[in-house]
Order: C-alpha cells, then structure tokens, then sequence
C-alpha cells in the first residue's frame, strides 16, 4: 500500500513540506519496487537516499527550531536521532545480511509508521509554532 501525500501532512513550512513529499516519494519507489517483487534489488539504494537525506531534512528543521527558540526542540531532536538510530541498525542488517524480503518489510514499517506519525504528531506542532512565529 502507497503511502500518498495529503493535506494532513502538511506543516506549513513550504521547504519542510517539499521535503517530506520527497521522502514519500522515494518510500513509495520502494513499496512500488515491492508490489513488482523487486524490492529486494531497490532496498540498497532507498536506504541509501534515506541515509543523506534524513540527515538534510533533519538539518532543515532543527536549524528552524534552533534560529526560531522552539521551546520542544529537544524532544524533536531526540525523535530524530531515535529514527537515524533505528536506520543505522536497518542499515548494518542491510550490510551484514543483504536484502532479504523480511528487511524490506521491516523497513517498510519502520520508515513509513515513523514517518506518519512523526510528522502528524511532532512536525506539525512545529509547523504551527513556526508560522505563528512568521505571523506575529
């Protein structure tokens, strides 16, 4: 199942939000790869663009909280580095075991639930409080 971008999604920062349409895109490349039976042969090179490009959207909206005294930065700090621990671990198994279907399932879910819930639950709070910060 596709993960598909919709308003509720949105923060309202447009360079956050163009950056999580990017990784739902490349997570859909992956659960598509899957559908197809290939997501074995694609799961190296989304962990791949996940590893850089986590670290830039991190970038992006900690330098936000930081320049804007986000009152919750430590807590959305610490999700981040929870979620680049749990990939650095995805990775290494990606490394020492290769590809195998059960991997691609685990990152499935551990990206896309982590995902969704970060962003309706985390960045959308830090959203609201940036465009209130804009806005005042």
């Amino acid at each position: 199942m596709l993960v598909k971008w919709s308003p509720e999604y949105a923060v309202g920062v447009p360079a956050i939000d163009r950056q999580h349409q990017e990784l739902f895109s490349k997570i859909n490349d992956l659960l598509e790869a899957c559908n197809r039976g290939e997501g074995k042969q694609v799961l190296g090179e989304v962990l791949s663009f996940l590893e850089s490009y986590v670290q830039i959207h991190f970038g992006t909206e900690e330098k936000a909280m930081i320049a804007q005294a986000y009152p919750e930065y430590a807590a959305h700090r610490n999700e981040h580095k929870e979620f680049i621990d749990n990939f650095t671990h995805l990775k290494a198994k990606f490394e020492a075991d290769g590809p195998g279907i059960w991997l691609v399932a685990l990152t499935n879910r551990i990206v896309v639930d982590w995902l969704k819930n970060h962003i309706i639950k985390t960045d959308t709070k830090l959203g609201a409080f940036l465009s209130a910060k804009q806005n005042s």
